[in-house]
């Protein structure tokens, strides 16, 4: 006798949980499936844990530079690789820990084990227990992705490596070679490069972090460059072969000359493969290179089969997971009766995307190419850290703030930033562009002083020709 929910979802990460969490506020009786750890990637393997490594990475960099603020420290400063993972893993057990917790409050039933569905309101769980059948008037799909192989090279964890690899090595890489240069390759190739490793990022475009605005990427490029790390933009990686000594790279660079080099390990980072074969989907709903498609609430076109999250189009990014599994959940308690919700599609124009590299960089919206691209009209300006008093006494005058307005309508079209904390910074601006802002409310708002975020205010004005501070 099947197990009967008004909510099953399928996969536990921050979509997941979160609309498991949102559903059981609803009044729902609600399960979850996980096969690994709740929390899911993100939580156990990706935006938590990276984020533990790259704080003792900084905190190093920042123990190597005392001098420069005016302080000694005695006795040589050198990282225990050992130690930081160790923390890193305890952040992310603590985290796991938690989520375990939230499931036991809201009376979510955890179903441990492998998921498939056998139709859009039901499935099967193989786990300890033997299989398990249940079913529900709803079912939510949110098994997320995985990291994607080289073609002719696949990650072994000893000398090839994904982002689960890079976060539990088994020993310190001295010479590293990091393919890709989006938010995970360059979050990787800015820690080791803090450890003390060689690195070289091998990016097939024209410039690194190709998702945000080009002026961003030529700042981080001379950033990341001064630090140390080689960078190859306009470069592939044409075959790799490892022995016990390390890995051989055949790299095509941008004028097309092909050499070899050597290095003691790589880190393949040039996307990700969604989690969607062999779950019983291929019947049931429409597919795009493996990604369920969906409407904004996150239906397929099974009637109560839904999706969230890195099993879905993109971007694929924790806090989008989480704001689609919010959404679904309300949509399906609107269904089954609730008239007091009132949930809201997702607007992919006000996703934000942070990366933890050093320096490091936030953005929402369009660029500016972009936006020339879409046939509006724009203003737009940059201010640099240099002029913000609060970045200089921070020993932090490294970075610059861009925003893109409409010239018509002075609508907010995008923001970008680069430099110490843009990350926290950047949901100002989220929120001014849900908000549907125009510059005039921006330019009116007062800032703090003295903090990192009057640049923001600062780049508004650059935009419309009255900057102050440069």
């Amino acid at each position: 006798m099947a197990e009967k929910y008004d909510l099953i979802v399928l996969g536990s990460g921050p979509g997941g949980y979160v609309a498991a969490i949102r559903g059981a506020q609803l009044g729902l009786k609600v399960a979850i499936v996980e096969r690994e750890l709740l929390g899911g990637i993100c939580l156990n393997w990706g935006c938590i844990p990276t984020k533990a490594l790259l704080r003792s990475a900084e905190i190093l960099h920042y123990a190597q530079h005392a001098k420069d603020y005016g302080l000694k420290i005695a006795g040589e400063i050198e990282a225990d690789l050992d130690a930081v993972v160790k923390r890193s893993r305890g952040v992310a057990k603590q985290l796991n820990q938690g989520v375990t917790h939230l499931m036991k409050k809201n009376k979510i039933a955890v179903h441990m084990g492998e998921g498939k569905l056998t139709g859009p309101t039901s499935l099967t769980v193989k786990g300890e227990k033997g299989e398990e059948k249940l079913e529900a008037k709803h079912i939510i799909v949110a098994t997320g992705a995985r990291a994607r192989d080289l073609p002719f090279a696949k990650a072994d964890g000893e000398r090839i490596w994904t982002y689960r690899h890079a976060m539990t090595p088994s020993e310190m890489p001295k010479k590293l070679l990091v393919i890709g240069s989006g938010a995970i390759g360059i979050e990787f190739a800015s820690f080791y490069n803090d450890m003390g490793c060689e690195v070289t990022v091998v990016e097939m475009l024209d410039r690194i972090v190709p998702v945000e605005d080009k002026d961003v990427s030529a700042f981080l490029h001379k950033s990341l460059t001064k630090q140390g790390i080689s960078i190859m933009t306009g470069a592939g990686v044409e075959d790799i072969k490892t022995d016990a000594k390390g890995v051989k790279a055949k790299i095509k660079d941008a004028k097309g000359q092909v050499s070899e080099s050597e290095f003691s390990h790589c880190i393949v980072a040039i996307g990700i493969v969604p989690n969607t074969e062999d779950i019983g989907l291929e019947k049931l709903t429409e597919m795009e290179k493996g990604f369920i498609q969906i409407d904004p609430y996150g239906r397929t076109k099974s009637k109560g089969l839904w999706a969230i999250g890195d099993c879905t189009p993109g971007p694929w990014l924790a806090h989008k997971a989480s704001h689609e599994g919010v959404t679904a959940a309300e949509a399906i308690a609107k269904e089954l009766g609730n008239k007091d919700v009132h949930p809201h599609p997702l607007d992919r124009n006000n996703i934000p995307g942070c990366t933890y590299c050093h320096p490091q960089v936030a953005s929402v919206g369009m660029t500016e190419a972009k936006a020339k691209e879409a046939g509006r009209e724009v203003k737009a300006g940059t201010f640099p850290f240099i002029g913000n008093g609060k970045a200089i006494a921070l020993g932090e005058a490294e970075g610059m703030c861009k925003t893109v307005f409409d010239a018509k309508t002075g609508e907010l079209l995008g923001a970008h930033m680069v430099g110490a904390e843009v990350t926290e910074m950047i949901q100002g601006f989220v929120i001014g562009k849900t908000l549907e802002t125009t510059e005039v409310e921006l330019m009116q708002t007062v800032f703090p002083h003295p903090t990192i975020s009057e640049s923001m205010h600062e780049s508004v004005l650059a935009s419309y020709g009255r900057v102050i501070h440069v």
